[in-house]
């Protein structure tokens, strides 16, 4: 069974910095992309970053330059660097992993649970 395990949500002001994780198992990730998306109360999810298993990344227009992605495929592990964090960051972070052709769709095989992280002003 497949699990995605996200961690390193929390509470932090604006301008903080947090750190994602995103642990994978259950299955050999190799050649599948990793993603975050987000959820704020009231919206969509959304895209926010992804990466392939050759390191290409992607990101949406409203975090780049102040988010970063990463994965350890040995450990089969996506992180996401957060900084310069502003309110409107607030929402539901899940990682998602599968085979893709374009990692920015939301058409993941496997969803993680979800990580609060909320940005006070």
């Amino acid at each position: 069974q497949v699990q995605l395990v996200e961690s390193g949500g929390g509470l932090v002001q604006d301008g903080g910095s947090l750190r994602l994780s995103c642990v994978a198992s259950g299955r050999t990730f190799s050649n599948y992309a990793m993603g975050w998306f987000r959820q704020a109360p009231g919206k969509e999810r959304e895209f926010v970053a992804a990466i392939r298993w050759s390191g290409i990344t992607y990101y949406a227009d409203s975090v780049k330059g102040r988010f970063t992605i990463s994965r350890d495929n040995a450990k089969t592990t996506m992180y996401l660097q957060m900084n310069s964090l502003k309110p409107e960051d607030t929402a539901v972070y899940y990682c998602a992993a599968g085979p893709k052709c374009d990692p920015r769709n939301s058409d993941y095989l496997y969803w993680g649970q979800g990580t609060q992280v909320t940005v006070s002003s």
